[in-house]
């Protein structure tokens, strides 16, 4: 089977890429270090043949709200186009758990946004929607950060390794098409401040960490449980203290 991921040379679609691989499957990392760019189209006409299955893991490097809605809009109309012409049989797009309920934070909105196009292109698909990455735990204290301290939400979070993550949309890949969404999440909800505060812990980090009701979480206040998952999400075996530990 060809797959072809789009944003396959990043964090998770080059571990999407050797997993398939690795499984007997023909994977393609499309990037623009590869010449394939979805916001003007080129190359996705020739990387797309004979394919099977479009995995979408791509990312908008801006973040602005803006800037962030005008690439999911435009890559992901560019990319269904495209998939359609190639008689692509299933579009598998990796997204986040919360997106509904936070709508008014920019990323999630666009997001939301690339979700509602890919319901309504016609073509068969399924929507992995992940919890937060351990790998962000120092990025996500940095965006919190106020001189010597970290303030952050009173919500819970419960994150997942990156490998786990690539494993389950992997597997959605080769899976028959759900045509809805699932939900993939690391085995631990942790309070914000327990999981800073360990993320942080290794490197000897200065930084006090507060829990604030109102502290943003990229412009985004939480209830306790806006980046939780449902009953039914798949839980993935790695824990946070375990992956810590890898990292030394």
């Amino acid at each position: 089977m060809k797959v072809v991921v789009i944003g396959g040379t990043g964090l998770i679609g080059s571990k999407v890429v050797g997993k398939l691989n690795d499984h007997g499957h023909e994977a393609v990392a499309a990037s623009p270090n590869t010449g394939v760019n979805t916001l003007t189209g080129e190359g996705l006409t020739d990387v797309l043949k004979g394919a099977s299955v479009v995995v979408d893991v791509s990312n908008s490097p801006s973040f602005a709200p803006d800037a962030v809605m005008e690439f999911f809009r435009t890559s992901t109309t560019n990319l269904l186009a495209a998939e359609a012409e190639a008689g692509v049989t299933h579009h598998v797009a990796l997204s986040i758990v919360g997106t509904e309920r936070l709508e008014e934070n920019g990323y999630f909105r666009a997001k939301l946004a690339q979700e509602r196009l890919i319901k309504a292109s016609g073509i068969a698909y399924s929507i992995v929607h992940a919890t937060q990455f351990f790998e962000f735990v120092t990025g996500i204290a940095d965006s919190m950060t106020e001189g010597d301290t970290v303030r952050v939400p009173t919500a819970k979070i419960q994150p997942m390794y990156s490998d786990d993550v690539a494993s389950a949309v992997a597997r959605t890949a080769v899976g028959a098409p759900l045509n809805d969404v699932v939900e993939i999440a690391g085995p631990e909800a942790f309070d914000f401040k327990e999981f800073i505060e360990q993320g942080l812990a290794p490197h000897n980090d200065p930084r006090t960490v507060v829990a604030d009701a109102h502290a943003q979480y990229f412009g985004s206040e939480l209830e306790e449980a806006s980046l939780l998952p449902g009953p039914d999400a798949q839980i993935a075996e790695t824990r946070f203290t375990d992956w810590l530990a890898q990292q030394q």
